[in-house]
């Protein structure tokens, strides 16, 4: 099954696609990206092609997490996603035990973004979220990463303090993609309820980064965000 996912996956390859994504990956020496290594697929072609794949195992997911090929990385986290959509109780739990030992494949930004919060944040919104703040307190920036966007989940919920405390914690972060991810969790949870977002800038934007303030003010009303980002 695992080879059949990989020949397919490679007959939609492009190779124009893919020095596009290589450069927007910033794949380049020194870049966040450095290294990877792209066939140029597009994100809805690998999620139809792992929906097709969803009972591959946990052993062939191990091989496609390990490949140098950004696509097999995400293909497989997609496998996740759908496996846990539809398994028991125990077999969700497997899922994510098996996410979180391979979590450091996810090494790019979309390979968080796109199932953080579908997956993570989707199995502890009921349940102790502690590891989201070890996560933002790492060193990693991919945990820190994983640690913001999986409150997405709990922000379509209704449910926003998880947001705004992780907020807190990344509100110095030096990294543009963590700055990038918090204004955009929060611009999230202001779409929903708009005071989250107000009081939280109330007491934070003076401080504030300004790339993630960008991100946060974005959906407010000109007079607001022109008052936030200091041009009154």
């Amino acid at each position: 099954m695992l080879n059949k996912l990989k020949r397919e996956l490679k007959q939609h390859s492009s190779a124009k696609k893919a020095k596009i994504y290589a450069r927007f990956f910033k794949t380049g020496k020194g870049q966040y990206g450095e290294g990877d290594v792209f066939l140029g697929l597009t994100v809805p072609e690998q999620r139809r092609i792992a929906q097709k794949y969803v009972d591959l195992g946990f052993g062939g997911i191990k091989q496609l997490l390990h490949s140098k090929y950004h696509e097999h990385r995400l293909t497989g986290l997609f496998i996740l996603v759908y496996k846990y959509q539809k398994a028991d109780d125990a077999e969700k739990q497997k899922t994510i035990d098996f996410y979180l030992r391979h979590r450091h494949r996810g090494n790019n930004w979309d390979l968080i973004d796109c199932i953080a919060d579908k997956l993570l944040g989707k199995h502890i919104i009921g349940k102790d979220k502690s590891l989201l703040y070890e996560f933002a307190k790492s060193e990693s920036l991919w945990d820190r990463r994983i640690a913001i966007i999986a409150t997405f989940e709990f922000i379509r919920n209704g449910k926003f303090e998880d947001t705004i405390k992780i907020s807190e914690i990344l509100l110095n972060d030096k990294h543009d993609l963590i700055q990038k991810a918090v204004g955009w969790m929060l611009r999230e949870a202001g779409k929903r309820n708009g005071k989250v977002l107000l009081k939280f800038l109330d007491r934070h934007h003076q401080k504030m980064p300004r790339t993630m303030l960008r991100y946060a003010v974005e959906r407010l009303d000109e007079k607001k965000r022109m008052f936030y980002l200091g041009k009154f």
